[in-house]
This record gives C-alpha cells, sequence and structure tokens, in this order.
C-alpha cells in the first residue's frame, strides 16, 4: 500500500488547495445580504469568481484522485491521510493569513499528525 502514498498524497493536496482557493473566493467578494436581492448578487458573485471556479475545479480533480486511491487501497489506511489537509490548512490560516490559531487547535493538529503517522507506520 505503501507505492499509493505519492497519490494520496496529491489527493491530500488538491483538498487543501482547494480549501485555499474557496477562501480566498469567499473572502474576496461581499458579505452576503439577507435579502433576495443581496443573495441573489452574492451568488452571482460567488458564480463568477475565478478562486471560487478554480477551487471546484480542484476539489474535482482531488475527488477523482481520491477515487482512484479508494479503487486501489484499504480505506482504512487512505482516509486518515486526509488529516493531512487539516494540518496544512491550519499552518496557512495562522503563518499566511494570520489567524488565531489557539494552543487548543495545535494541540488538535498534533493528534491528528500522530494519528496520521501510526497509519503510515502500519
Amino acid at each position: 500500500m505503501s507505492k499509493y502514498i505519492p497519490l494520496i498524497l496529491f489527493t491530500v493536496l488538491t483538498n487543501f488547495g482547494s480549501q485555499i482557493l474557496l477562501k480566498k473566493g469567499m473572502t474576496s467578494i461581499d458579505q452576503f445580504e439577507i435579502s433576495r436581492e443581496g443573495l441573489t448578487k452574492s451568488a452571482l458573485n460567488v458564480a463568477f469568481s475565478p478562486y471560487v471556479i478554480a477551487g471546484l475545479l480542484v476539489m474535482v480533480i482531488s475527488m477523482a484522485s481520491h477515487l482512484v486511491v479508494l479503487s486501489r487501497v484499504d480505506i482504512s489506511y487512505a482516509y486518515p491521510f486526509l488529516g493531512l489537509s487539516f494540518i496544512l490548512t491550519a499552518a496557512w490560516g495562522h503563518f499566511i493569513l494570520h489567524e488565531d490559531v489557539n494552543l487548543w487547535r495545535w494541540a488538535g493538529v498534533a493528534l491528528i499528525s500522530s494519528g496520521v503517522a501510526l497509519v503510515a507506520k502500519s
């Protein structure tokens, strides 16, 4: 199963990339207004945001590669690796977006990292 780790990591990285692109797209548009006109305007802004479109395309690629992984690897082996995307996303949020990632979140990231390491070792 370890020969599929590069494909699994590709899935993780594309999952992470899609989240970053979607975040960029959603923070670059106006906030949603809860009204018919506001929701229509927001829906159009989302639908035509290049970052949202790119994020959705990368997400489709990620899901396609995940399906390939699932066709070749035990789910109990492959799925925990997706936890790496949580680690990457938390690190991106903290170091690039300057979000407040507190000690409890880092502890969660450490637990996820430990779990992924144990699964990879098995």
